[in-house]
């Protein structure tokens, strides 16, 4: 039994570790995304005062 056990949990990782990986590569792109408009909001001048 216990080596249907072992097979099913290699597929179940095997199916995982790609969500896993997309999952990652989206965070990366966001928080990539996040710090390019937070430098370009940065670099922005300042509205002169009035």
């Amino acid at each position: 039994m216990s080596i249907w056990r072992d097979f099913l949990v290699a597929v179940v990782t095997a199916l995982r570790k790609p969500d896993e990986q997309s999952l990652a590569r989206e965070r990366r792109r966001a928080v990539e995304k996040l710090a390019e408009e937070t430098i370009r909001e940065e670099q922005r001048p300042a509205d002169p005062p009035e």
